[in-house]
């Protein structure tokens, strides 16, 4: 019950008073499954994706990017999947350059696990959108990641997910308040199912879209807080202090 509590509490002052800052993230035990959630007011920071480097080479990996920023970052996570050569699957928008176009097609692995969506940025608006409203919307994002499947659409977990699936992985993902106003992006510390993933955002976070990154590969760098990032990676979301 207290932990609950805490969550709301951290939840209404990040997105009333913007108190979301270095001091961002925390662990949040769900489902007995510790997660790392850091949490950001959208008008009080930058959110930005990266994917290959000045060379046109994949940056790979979190410390690869960090060590090549010209200021350090309040997070890096794995931002979306991606394909052998490390390209994005998917919608891929970085500064307004549409790099992959966006994905309609049913198929196998969690990205076809239909409905899929997109995290997009532009200015300082920032959203998770399910594919097809999000194609309806028309939005011109300066930055956008198309992964899959959803986790929370509309406020209701994806209806694919079985609450006693033992699929457990490791797994990462991103959401926003229902005022628009807060970011949050959370990782498992151990193996989950999506359900139960899901239900983080649905249930704790109170996100009423709610979007799957990766799983196994997820990473994080925030502060004191870091898990995985020996694996290759594609898209990088970054978020910085304004």
């Amino acid at each position: 019950m207290a932990s609950g509590i805490w969550d709301f509490l951290f939840s209404l002052f990040c997105g009333l008073f913007g108190l979301c800052s270095e001091d961002s993230c925390r662990l949040i035990t769900h489902a007995k499954v510790d997660h790392i959630v850091c949490s950001y007011a959208a008008k009080d920071v930058s959110v930005r994706l990266f994917l290959n480097d000045a060379q046109g080479k994949p940056y790979a990996r979190l410390s690869q990017l960090e060590s090549e920023l010209p200021r350090p970052p309040l997070m890096l996570m794995n931002g979306g999947m991606y394909h052998d050569d490390l390209g994005a699957v998917g919608l891929y928008v970085e500064n307004g350059a549409q790099q992959k176009s966006i994905s309609t097609k049913g198929g196998w692995g969690n990205f076809h696990l239909l409905p899929n969506g997109v995290f997009w940025i532009k200015g300082n608006a920032v959203g998770v959108t399910e594919t097809k409203q999000y194609i309806s919307r028309k939005i011109k994002p300066e930055f956008a990641t198309q992964s899959g499947p959803m986790l929370v659409i509309d406020g209701k977990l994806h209806h694919r997910f079985l609450k006693d699936s033992d699929s457990l992985k490791i797994r990462n993902g991103v959401g926003i308040s229902k005022d628009a106003k807060t970011i949050h992006f959370a990782i498992s510390k151990s193996s989950v199912s999506f359900w139960n993933f899901g239900k983080l955002f649905q249930e704790r976070l109170k996100t009423p879209n709610a979007l799957f990154l990766d799983g196994t590969v997820s990473a994080i760098r925030a502060g004191e807080y870091r898990r995985g990032g020996w694996r290759q990676l594609g898209p990088i979301v970054g978020v910085f202090k304004k």
